[in-house]
This record gives C-alpha cells, structure tokens and sequence, in this order.
C-alpha cells in the first residue's frame, strides 16, 4: 500500500514538479525595466519666427538659435542667446555671403519690399533709419496732424 502511494507521487513528481511545492504564481505581464531619461524638459521652441519678406517692427524676434546658424546683417541684431531681432522696421530678408572658404548666411531688413541683400553700397548708397518723419510728404505730414 506504501509502495503504490509513493509510486504515485514518484509519477505525479516527473509529470508535475510544482505539486510537491502547491500552487507556484507566475507572472502574467513582461517585467518592464526601467527608462533613463524619460519625457525630459520641454521643446525650447527654436526655429526662425519671422519668415523672408515679412513686415516686423524693433524688437521681432526673428530667429532662435543655438550658436550661430544665422549671422546678423543690416539693422538686426544678435542677443546673448544668439537670438536674432529686428531694430528698425522693414522686410526681413535672408541671404548668403562668401566667408573663408564656405558661405555664411545673414539675415537682414530692407526699408522697401523689392530691396534685396546684400546691399550695393556704391551705387544705392548706405541704409539707414533715423525713425524721423518726413514733414513735406503729403500723406504723412496729414496722419500726423489728424493724430496729434
């Protein structure tokens, strides 16, 4: 009678090796590790803001940056984050100039929308911008009577 119990646990022990112990649980979901770095800070949100032949006023951001993808030509200028932004009104205008070996790209402003950059000096003259308002132009000298 002895014999047969311990046959029968000898073959329930080659057949199930967990029946000896009880129930055993196993897992039912992989095992997920861990993540370094996971979500982080936000975007920084760099990227040129003002596109070429749009109208901006002083103080439009233009471009941000990290270090200087864009160079600052005539009347922008660089901040110390390499951000570029407008000082006078006018049309942004993006342009390539032979620098070295290799070309640097600039972005500028234009006063007039059909002006294009890099300036010709010579034959145009230097642009400037004083912010003054001309009095013996007629449209203006009336905008600014009636705003006064």
């Amino acid at each position: 009678m002895s014999f047969g119990f311990l046959t029968r646990c000898a073959v329930n022990l080659v057949r199930n090796p967990f029946s000896a112990l009880g129930s055993v649980r196993t897992a039912t979901k992989r095992a997920g590790g861990t993540v370094h770095n996971h979500g982080g800070s936000p975007g920084k949100r760099l990227g040129v803001k003002k596109f070429s032949d749009q109208y901006v006023i002083p103080g439009n951001i233009i471009v941000r940056q990290r270090g200087t993808v864009f160079h600052p030509g005539p009347h922008v200028k660089m901040g110390r984050d390499h951000t570029i932004y407008a000082i006078t009104p006018g049309y942004v205008r993006f342009y390539k100039e032979k620098w070295m070996r290799s070309q640097r790209s600039y972005v500028g402003l234009v006063m007039d929308r059909g002006e294009v950059l890099p300036r010709d000096e010579a034959a145009r003259g230097r642009s400037r911008y004083c912010g003054l308002v001309n009095l013996k132009d007629p449209v203006l000298a009336q905008s600014t009577i009636h705003s006064a």
